[in-house]
């Protein structure tokens, strides 16, 4: 919740929770539903998404989770994991039309919020249906589909297929995302050119780079403008997390927010350090270390 807020400010239109498993939301209360905490009025529209490898479960689960605001529920199809996709569920339930057609039906006839799904092109390149899939995903009342250009198999590897992307955008009558291989601004509007779609995705590339939802390059930035960003994502994280595990755990975004930039001995410091003050005064003494960055060449 913490970096969707940050990304929101910089302008991304349309925040997706963490999936969470149906499973996870028909007992008690446990810590799969903390991610569908989310700021009411701020992060709107806001999608909750969940998987799972049977319709009536992820029905039960659904309505459960609709009474705490969402604006749409989506059905997660596309992730690759062992884990998931081995059950059947992610994109394993694309090897299962019968099992998307009830899901979805039973959703859109249940739910007073729209429905939509996220699909990658299939399990393999033998077995590329993503347009038999999303066509039954329309049919049984999807309101939008996203779709991630590789396959299964593919995992995060090869480049992704936009031309599947423009295809999808022409078999079906609802909205279409692309996502997959969006890194910069310029990306963007490369894919909603080549592909017609009605809306654009950016996942991992976000990752240290929040500038990309307001059209900016990062490599165009000063570190004192980074530095901005790293104060208001740590504040984001300690009201969240509280003190210090808000800090503790901000160090998995800082080393993307130094990727570039020369100045090893203060990234370690502040690594480790647990003491807010103490993080402060070693990010001032980096802007110091980096005021001339502008002019530095950027090394990877």
């Amino acid at each position: 919740m913490p970096y969707r807020a940050l990304c929101r400010a910089y302008g991304s239109a349309m925040n997706y929770t963490e999936f969470v498993p149906a499973e996870a939301l028909l007992g008690r209360r446990n810590p799969m539903w903390r991610r569908l905490d989310f700021k009411k009025g701020q992060e709107m529209p806001m999608v909750f998404q969940i998987f799972g490898n049977d319709a009536q479960k992820i029905l039960r689960a659904a309505q459960r989770i609709e009474a705490l605001g969402p604006d749409i529920i989506d059905i997660n199809m596309g992730c690759s994991t062992r884990k998931v996709s081995g059950r059947g569920a992610g994109v394993g339930m694309m090897l299962q039309p019968d099992l998307v057609a009830e899901t979805f039906n039973l959703l859109t006839k249940h739910l007073s919020v729209p429905v939509t799904g996220k699909i990658r092109l299939g399990w393999d390149d033998a077995q590329r249906n993503y347009l038999a899939i999303a066509r039954i995903m329309e049919e049984n009342g999807a309101a939008l589909i996203a779709l991630h250009g590789r396959t299964k198999e593919q995992k995060y590897n090869f480049g992704a297929d936009w031309d599947a992307i423009a295809a999808l955008k022409q078999a079906v009558n609802v909205p279409v995302v692309g996502n997959g291989d969006v890194r910069t601004p310029a990306d963007i509007e490369a894919m909603k050119a080549h592909t017609g779609c009605d809306a654009v995705m950016v996942g991992r590339a976000a990752v240290g780079n929040p500038w990309i939802f307001s059209r900016q390059e990062r490599a165009r930035l000063t570190f004192s403008e980074i530095a901005v960003t790293i104060r208001l994502h740590l504040q984001e994280m300690v009201d969240y997390y509280g003190n210090p595990h808000g800090l503790i755990l901000f160090r998995k975004h800082l080393r993307r927010y130094f990727s570039g930039y020369s100045a090893k001995p203060f990234l370690q410091k502040l690594l480790v350090t647990e003491d807010l003050a103490v993080f402060e005064d070693l990010l001032q003494q980096t802007e110091v270390f980096l005021a001339d960055a502008e002019t530095l060449p950027m090394v990877s």
